[in-house]
């Protein structure tokens, strides 16, 4: 289960970080939520083709045991981290359109 521990603690992290250090505020734009359904739809295409194929596997001690589209619940929470981390420094780095 430490698969499942680490994933819960990417997304808690993740998230602390946006609200008290980058404060980009993209949690409550509906374009992060649009953006970020599409990385899953992708996600769990090919995560499911990877798991059900035997491409890639688990060890069944180290996951929770819930899987969506063949592959553990925990990828879709490590992407939802990775993802979310890369869109909020993105939005807090990138130069205003008027620097440009």
């Amino acid at each position: 289960m430490p698969y499942f521990l680490l994933a819960q603690a990417a997304i808690v992290i993740v998230v602390l970080a946006e609200i008290f250090v980058l404060k980009t505020g993209l949690l409550s734009d509906i374009r992060f939520w649009l953006a970020y359904g599409i990385v899953v739809f992708f996600q769990l295409l090919t995560n499911g083709y990877l798991t059900f194929n035997e491409i890639v596997t688990y060890n069944p001690d180290a996951i929770g045991g819930t899987r969506v589209a063949f592959a553990p619940v925990e990828d879709l929470f490590f992407g939802f981290a990775l993802v979310s981390l890369t869109m909020f420094v993105w939005s807090k780095v990138k130069p205003s359109k008027g620097n440009s």
